[in-house]
């Protein structure tokens, strides 16, 4: 299979402080790909580097043959999960998707309806996001990762605040979404979930990264 995403000799400085050194690094399509490591050890500045939130010191990074930066701001056919997702905290978790499929126009109500039931929300819930659980916040930022069938997801500590039950629910979803053809990309402390999931595991370390599996 093809690489979908390349990084290639990325650094990143911030002020006075090297966030990533060098990194090196390919993710095939139609896999699901782990990046572990300690807070602070770069995983997040990484995949905002792939995203394009962030532009890299040196270096370049391509994403389904499309240079991020140069080509194209943000790559496109991308769902994205980093840090905790920011809704409006007064709409219900529709009107919050709902919202965000009007900036692009590629989906309608019904992808939205779906998108919600598929990670298991209820899309007639009338109760405000700031109402939310943690795990449910956790699933309504998955529901909007999804909802326009992107080709790729990267996902920053998707499991967070889920119980047992929700993060077996959350692996199944993954699962079934590689199986699909998706190229995934997980952030996690969790070195089971990494282990259960990902066919490729990287380690990154004060802003390097090494190939463990």
């Amino acid at each position: 299979m093809p690489n979908m995403i390349e990084v290639k000799n990325v650094d990143l400085t911030l002020g006075k402080t090297q966030i990533l050194k060098g990194i090196n690094v390919s993710f095939e399509e139609g896999k699901i790909h782990g990046l572990i490591g300690r807070n602070g050890s770069g995983k997040t500045m990484l995949m905002k580097c792939i995203c394009g939130f962030i532009k890299p010191t040196a270096g370049e990074i391509t994403v389904d043959g499309q240079r991020v930066g140069k080509d194209v701001d943000f790559p496109k056919d991308m769902g994205i999960i980093i840090e905790t997702p920011g809704f409006i905290p007064y709409y219900s978790g529709y009107k919050n998707l709902k919202l965000l499929a009007g900036l692009n126009h590629k989906i309608g109500r019904e992808e939205v309806r779906s998108s919600m039931k598929q990670v298991g929300l209820d899309p007639d819930l009338r109760r405000h996001v700031r109402k939310y659980s943690l795990g449910m916040r956790q699933r309504l930022g998955l529901a909007q990762a999804i909802m326009e069938n992107p080709k790729i997801l990267i996902l920053d500590e998707p499991f967070n605040g889920l119980d047992k039950e929700g993060v077996a629910e959350m692996r199944e979803y993954l699962l079934s979404y590689k199986a699909q053809g998706k190229t995934i990309l997980i952030c996690s402390h969790s070195a089971e979930d990494i282990s259960v999931l990902c066919e490729t595991v990287h380690e990154m370390d004060k802003g390097r990264i090494e190939r463990l599996s």
